[in-house]
């Protein structure tokens, strides 16, 4: 039964393929959103005679492994280029998520860094509140920040 009160769809444990529907309602991960998926090579799936999309059962995990790594914030870009060292139709095992979580470690770190320096700059304004970051001697002294064109110049 599902929290909301609803059945959820019963697979035998032999069922090698789901259809979109049972994916879906398995995954938790809507119907259209597992076609974007597809048609950005992150999962595949077979056509049956009368086109229907047929996934592996190993889908399942591709996707929960999708959704935990956009969770954290990495583009689907690069979860799509680590999914392909993935054969087909193998299942993410937990050495392939723990590989992943060592790369994608230092993105992490650095993007966790850029949010601190923006969260203490900002911090720093909220302070002097005097919200002219054209003459603001904390942030922009003598706006030399000017000469380098438009752009957040301090926050990257």
């Amino acid at each position: 039964m599902l929290a909301g009160g609803g059945m959820t769809t019963a697979l035998p444990w032999q069922a090698e393929e789901l259809t979109i529907g049972e994916l879906a309602e398995r995954s938790g991960v809507p119907a259209s959103a597992l076609r974007f998926y597809e048609r950005q090579g992150l999962i595949g799936s077979r056509r049956t005679s009368g086109n229907q999309r047929r996934y592996h059962r190993s889908t399942l995990r591709k996707v929960a492994f999708i959704r935990a790594s956009q969770s954290v914030g990495i583009p689907l870009s690069v979860i799509g280029e680590v999914l392909g060292f993935l054969p087909e139709n193998v299942a993410p095992t937990r050495e392939f998520w723990l590989r992943a979580a060592e790369c994608w470690n230092a993105e992490l770190n650095g993007r966790i860094a850029r949010l601190e320096r923006m969260r203490d700059l900002f911090t720093e304004c909220v302070g002097c509140g005097c919200l002219s970051f054209e003459q603001c001697g904390l942030v922009n002294p003598q706006d030399v920040l000017g000469s380098q064109g438009p752009g957040p110049h301090r926050l990257r």
